[in-house]
């Protein structure tokens, strides 16, 4: 039985570019807007293009596209020193 649009999960999620710089993104299926990314394709996020390589540093689950919108704007109003503490207390088992 598949889900219906309204009861998708959704997830935050951060990847670091080799920069440092931190993105902040969220989708329905991390490994593929990850891999998107890191193509650097039509559909990959302009901001990430040319920052690579890429590394998914941390996501999170959400109930609903709404949100994970408002958990998107919380977190990209977050100082980089609370970014990084997220991270650090949330790491990832496996890293795309």
């Amino acid at each position: 039985m598949s889900q219906t649009h309204s009861e998708q999960i959704w997830y935050l999620y951060m990847i670091k570019c080799a920069n440092g710089h931190l993105y902040t993104g969220i989708t329905t299926d991390v490994a593929r807007r990850f891999a998107e990314h890191q193509s650097s394709g039509a559909k990959a996020a302009k901001y990430l293009k040319g920052k690579g390589p890429l590394t998914l540093v941390y996501q999170e689950t959400l109930i609903c596209r709404s949100s994970a919108t408002k958990r998107e704007l919380a977190v990209k109003k977050m100082p980089r020193h609370k970014k990084l503490q997220l991270i650090e207390n949330n790491p990832l088992i496996c890293q795309a």
